[in-house]
């Protein structure tokens, strides 16, 4: 085990939405803050810093992570997934589409780690190829806080994802 020192600053590279990108960080630097402040990627949100709201949600080396929880130095080597990776505003990935199409946001704070759980939820269901229930789907959402809503936008965004990834996957199965 490398016992780094408290103040001293560290290299760490990481491959976020697959590109590598190298930066400065101390070992308690946690991940969200060094996605944010070092190498730019604001819509990682830090609410809570404890884990529980969600908004920090990525992706770490393919499974769901609370960025706010892990510290930058532990992220060294990986691939990490941003809500920057799935879309852009002039070409919406199908789910931000979706919560476009369904009014599935208000003031946005939690939306980018809801579409990260949504994001890895979904591609689930793609391999699957199993419709998920309203409560599956509320379930999923139970790890995220959003003060501005029901979830009912959210809820219907996501099932309607859920029907064209089906539907996709089979008619590319048949």
């Amino acid at each position: 085990m490398t016992i780094l020192a408290r103040e001293q600053r560290h290299s760490i590279t990481v491959k976020v939405n697959g590109l590598r990108y190298t930066g400065m960080a101390t070992p308690r630097t946690l991940l969200a803050d060094f996605l944010r402040h070092e190498l730019g990627f604001k819509g990682v949100h830090v609410g809570c810093e404890h884990a529980v709201c969600g908004a920090c949600t990525i992706l770490l080396d393919g499974l769901l992570a609370r960025a706010c929880a892990i510290y930058a130095v532990q992220a060294d080597d990986t691939s990490v997934e941003t809500v920057e990776g799935l879309g852009k505003p002039e070409a919406l990935a199908p789910l931000q589409a979706a919560f476009q199409e369904h009014h599935a946001l208000q003031c946005g704070f939690c939306t980018p780690g809801i579409l990260m759980s949504a994001k890895a939820f979904l591609d689930d269901v793609a391999t699957v190829g199993v419709a998920p229930t309203e409560q599956q789907v509320r379930e999923m959402l139970s790890g995220h806080l959003c003060r501005c809503t029901g979830y009912d936008g959210i809820v219907k965004a996501i099932l309607a994802c859920a029907e064209q990834a089906i539907g996709k996957s089979r008619h590319e199965s048949g």
